[in-house]
């Protein structure tokens, strides 16, 4: 099973980029973890309205939907998502691990996702009831992967 990260793309600071490929470095040759970046759709400085927002999320969709491998687990990442513990995600990758598919995870923007994409998304997980920066995301997500992939493998995850 491989795990992907899907994300807008734009002049990701270095530390983000080390901070991800730490982690990605880390996991189980079995639990590759890989980062898909897609370009993110350009934002003006009128594009402020519901509707401009809403067309710039769905643009965004269309990109990250074609980045999605065939048969991936498709899970969304939003701040009203589920919450789960570092114990229960290593459940829900081992369950993901027996059904044999790819699993994706999709950040959004600084607008977040578009809502059909969440809507199609089979988990919509949230890391925190924080609102938190989306590149920083990357970094959390893959610690968490990183934390859950070691239990896993019969690690304690506080000591990873």
């Amino acid at each position: 099973m491989k795990l992907l990260i899907l994300a807008p793309g734009h002049k990701v600071p270095a530390w983000v980029s080390m901070g991800f490929e730490d982690y990605a470095r880390r996991m189980p040759r079995d639990t590759p973890l890989q980062l898909v970046e897609i370009r993110p759709e350009p934002r003006g400085a009128g594009a402020t309205t519901p509707a401009q927002i809403d067309r710039i999320l769905k643009l965004e969709a269309q990109r990250l939907r074609s980045a999605l491998p065939a048969g991936a687990t498709c899970v969304a990442l939003d701040e009203q998502g589920r919450t789960v513990s570092t114990a229960e995600l290593a459940r829900l990758l081992e369950g993901w691990r027996r059904e044999g598919n790819d699993v994706a995870f999709l950040i959004g923007s600084a607008d977040g996702l578009d809502v059909q994409l969440k809507k199609s998304a089979r988990l919509m997980l949230s890391l925190s009831a924080m609102t938190l920066p989306h590149q920083l995301v990357r970094v959390l997500l893959a610690e968490q992967l990183y934390r859950a992939a070691s239990l896993l493998q019969g690690h304690p995850y506080h000591r990873a």
